[in-house]
């Protein structure tokens, strides 16, 4: 009853921190959401316990809105998924998250930052151009669309200074 009065009150802020394992099953419900190939609440704990791995969530209240997650080693990261719950979608979170995650990435030593993308995910490629990533390289018919169909992966790199 309490979390219903506080969610009529809400202004449906959103707060973006760290993720744990205990965010593992709502990330992998919304990576499955967002993908055609999604992973497992299995696959994305090994991920959030990983030491390499590096993730951040974005959190209206209890509730998941958004993520991003990247694995680093040495002083390269890769970026491995970001998403963002459909109503949450257009407004800025993905690029909230993902300037919070460059600047977590460099203070840990990342110099440059990498990243696939499907050549026909348009608001993902523009929000990467925005954050200064370029396309560095491309992976033919990398991904299935489905009904034989395929799309090339672009590989974007960007540095951070």
């Amino acid at each position: 009853m309490i979390n219903f009065i506080s969610s009529l009150f809400s202004r449906g802020e959103v707060t973006i921190s760290e993720a744990s394992a205990r965010d593992s099953s709502a990330i992998a419900v919304l990576h499955n959401a967002s993908f055609r190939r999604g992973w497992s609440e299995q696959e994305v704990e090994g991920l959030l316990i990983d030491r390499h791995v590096v993730v951040h969530r974005a959190m209206t209240g209890n509730k998941l809105a958004g993520f991003i997650m990247s694995r680093l080693v040495e002083a390269e990261a890769e970026i491995l998924s970001v998403a963002v719950v459909g109503r949450h979608r257009g407004r800025g979170l993905a690029r909230q998250l993902l300037q919070l995650h460059l600047r977590r990435l460099a203070g840990l030593g990342a110099r440059a930052v990498f990243l696939e993308v499907d050549e026909h995910n348009d608001p993902a490629r523009r929000l990467y151009h925005r954050a200064g990533f370029r396309e560095v390289s491309r992976r033919p018919s990398y991904y299935h669309a489905g009904g034989g169909k395929t799309a090339d992966a672009l590989v974007f790199r960007r540095d951070l200074l």
